[in-house]
């Protein structure tokens, strides 16, 4: 099986550990992302996969969902209302259950593909890879709001090596996302991986880096963190220029979090 979709199957394992245990009044308590419940997050996760399987398996399907998607959102109809209603109103356990069920489908169909064959998404079209990464990416990131609102040191596995791909491989999709042109080269980015081992890619320089922690820089290409929280070391304007609006996910482009906004709860402390 393709290396991504055993990742992709660990990461949600791996938060299906973590939601398991919760009671049920835990599933309504609001996050710091936009204030999501772990309902909410989970159910987009959900609706995420059954697009993604739409899309490994039905090409057809896939467009009828995403055009339905599309018309009830220039309806007014919230995004968050329209999962909830095309859930089901689906919610606790009994969501985490339809989560995983649809997520080992999808797992089992990737990783089943060539992985250079493209797939049709929201944004550009992926490779089935990269595509698989970009779900692995999803639960990775939505799930560190719920390990935050939990007060929780999530676990730390060399599958972020995935997360950092691609979130390298997106520098210039960041800038051409919002209408801009890269403001100069790829910087060079080398990371600390948690196994000890060191990632690099790009050319070396000493104007033109991102280097540190290789949790922190997927915190912050994926929006759970704002660069100025954590430790990563920016050289050069392009570098800072990129770590300023860092957006490894497709869609339209997202303000990354503000200083200080997203980070772990403490108890005795809101």
């Amino acid at each position: 099986m393709l290396k991504q979709a055993i990742d992709l199957r660990a990461e949600a394992d791996e938060l299906h550990r973590l939601l398991s245990p919760l009671e049920d009044a835990d599933w309504n308590r609001a996050t710091r992302f936009k204030g999501w419940t772990i309902n909410d997050i989970v159910g987009h996760l959900h609706m995420g996969d059954l697009m993604g399987y739409a899309s490994a398996t039905d090409e057809t399907a896939f467009y009828a969902l995403q055009a339905d998607i599309r018309a009830k959102r220039e309806s007014g109809l919230s995004r968050l209302e329209d999962q909830r209603q095309r859930l089901g109103n689906l919610e606790g356990r009994a969501l985490l259950a339809r989560w995983r069920e649809t997520l080992a489908k999808l797992t089992d169909t990737l990783g089943a593909r060539a992985p250079d064959d493209r797939l049709k998404w929201a944004g550009p079209d992926m490779g089935v890879r990269m595509f698989t990464t970009a779900r692995q990416m999803e639960i990775w990131s939505h799930g560190q709001a719920i390990y935050d609102m939990l007060g929780m040191i999530r676990p730390r596995s060399d599958r972020l090596e995935n997360i950092a791909v691609i979130g390298v491989r997106t520098f210039g999709w960041t800038f051409a996302n919002r209408g801009e042109k890269p403001p100069g080269p790829a910087p060079y980015v080398r990371l600390d991986a948690p196994s000890g081992a060191v990632w690099e890619w790009n050319t070396p320089s000493a104007d033109n880096a991102v280097e540190g922690d290789a949790e922190e820089f997927c915190q912050v290409v994926a929006q759970t963190r704002n660069v100025a929280d954590t430790r990563l070391k920016v050289s050069g304007e392009v570098a800072r220029a990129w770590m300023a609006i860092a957006q490894c996910f497709a869609g339209p482009p997202e303000t990354p979090p503000a200083p200080g906004t997203r980070r772990r709860e403490v108890k005795g402390r809101s």
